[in-house]
């Protein structure tokens, strides 16, 4: 890239020599014709007047000297007496016209073979002086051989210039390169110097940014490996257990119906976890199944009632849903809406001491159907509000403190709720523990 740069500043600055070139030289031509045809016109002018009253006479030793002296200035002087000039080679248009009392001012003219600049004055009737100078034909070359030395340095400071801006715009780009491959390598603690013009800072910004968040995610999971791997031991450590016991006929015949009943609930309780990590690994991808249609959200959320009632019941948890006396119509997956709540519904229980309540409420706005899920647990500190949908957050903080679950299930329905079009809140609620707002557009 510092190559590409350097030759683009040399070709713009040999661009800038070349156009300055073409502008200077017919500029500088011209100024030099202007000027000598100023100094003929001035010099006719007084010759003019000094052989005013003595044209006649011919070359005299006066005229002679003054021819001499205006030849060393490679001008030349006609007399023309009577409409005849004293001296071949000038043209005879030049001749007639002063002859005719006109003066004469020419850029251009073939005198003597040679293209010259001609000025002519009458004196009286038919009679005249013509001066003639060499026209500045070799002005362009005399000019281009005084301008190369500083066109050539001009050049070369543009190409040093570009050599070196390129240089300076390519090392926080070249800085970038180096810590996104060392990013790339695992390398998250590496930073780029923010350094000047904006775009590039905004680069090396945007890359700190990415490096810092990479870090977090990675960072986090862990932590979740770690907690699943923990979640996932547990109760394969109690099946491995009962089921050597079993093997080893340590379980009396009385006992076996009671082990099997463990055994069962801890293989539900491990494929439930095996479900949501692949639920949550199927969340982003792009055929991940949705049947959206148009459905009446007011079925879907009062048949949780009978649905849930007994577990509610055996806990000793009241369970009161309330839903609109109205239809409630929404376009999205029914089935998925009653997985979000059946999860809430689930962590809920999990948390929720005997006697407090659980509260699922449907409303609805113009624009959306919100489902609440409310409940008089511990609920949320204000900083678990921020993490409360981060996959493991809570289980981490929580583990050892009260019953907690996996950490997957309100990071699965955050991302069900998400690939529902719909948003997913939580807050504190008036019973006292976690309110969990879900809001679906209703088009």
């Amino acid at each position: 890239m510092v190559t590409r740069a350097a030759f683009a500043g040399a070709a713009v600055a040999l661009v800038s020599v070349l156009v300055t070139a073409l502008v200077a030289i017919p500029i500088a031509v011209r100024v030099s014709d202007d000027r000598a045809r100023q100094v003929l016109t001035e010099e006719a002018q007084l010759v003019t007047e000094v052989l005013r009253n003595r044209i006649d006479r011919g070359r005299t030793a006066d005229e002679e000297r003054l021819a001499t002296t205006l030849r060393k200035r490679d001008v030349e002087i006609y007399l023309i007496r009577n409409g005849v000039s004293d001296r071949a080679g000038l043209p005879e248009s030049v001749v007639k016209r002063v002859t005719a009392g006109q003066s004469v001012s020419l850029r251009m003219s073939l005198v003597n073979g040679r293209i010259s600049l001609v000025e002519g004055r009458p004196v009286g009737d038919g009679d005249g002086v013509v001066l003639t100078a060499p026209a500045a034909t070799g002005t362009a070359w005399a000019v281009l051989k005084g301008l190369w030395l500083p066109l050539g340095a001009g050049l070369l400071a543009g190409i040093l210039a570009g050599v070196l801006l390129a240089r300076r715009l390519t090392r926080p780009l070249r800085n970038a390169a180096v810590a996104a491959a060392r990013i790339r390598a695992g390398d998250h603690a590496v930073r780029v110097p923010v350094e000047d013009p904006p775009e590039v800072a905004d680069l090396a910004l945007a890359l700190n940014e990415l490096a810092g968040a990479l870090a977090v995610s990675e960072a986090r999971q862990r932590e979740f490996l770690l907690s699943i791997s923990h979640e996932l031991k547990t109760p394969l450590t109690t099946l491995r257990g009962y089921a050597e016991a079993l093997a080893d006929g340590v379980v009396q015949e009385s006992e076996t119906a009671p082990v099997g009943t463990t055994m069962l609930g801890e293989a539900d309780h491990l494929a439930r976890l095996i479900d949501d990590l692949l639920a949550l690994a199927r969340l982003d991808a792009v055929d991940f199944p949705l049947q959206a249609a148009v459905v009446d959200l007011v079925p879907v959320v009062r048949a949780l009632r009978e649905a849930w009632q007994p577990r509610c019941t055996a806990h000793g948890v009241p369970l009161v849903v309330r839903v609109p006396d109205a239809e409630l119509m929404v376009t999205t997956d029914a089935g998925r809406v009653r997985q979000v709540i059946d999860g809430l519904l689930e962590n809920a229980l999990r948390v929720v001491p005997p006697g407090r309540p659980i509260v699922v409420e449907l409303t609805a706005s113009p624009a959306a159907a919100v489902v609440e899920v409310r409940d008089g647990g511990p609920g949320f500190t204000d900083d678990d509000l921020a993490v409360a949908f981060q996959r493991g957050a809570l289980h981490q903080r929580y583990q050892g403190v009260r019953k907690v679950g996996s950490g997957l299930g309100l990071a699965l329905a955050a991302g069900l709720v998400r690939r529902l079009g719909g948003t997913i809140s939580a807050g504190h609620a008036p019973e006292g523990g976690a309110a969990l707002t879900v809001t679906l557009p209703r088009q």
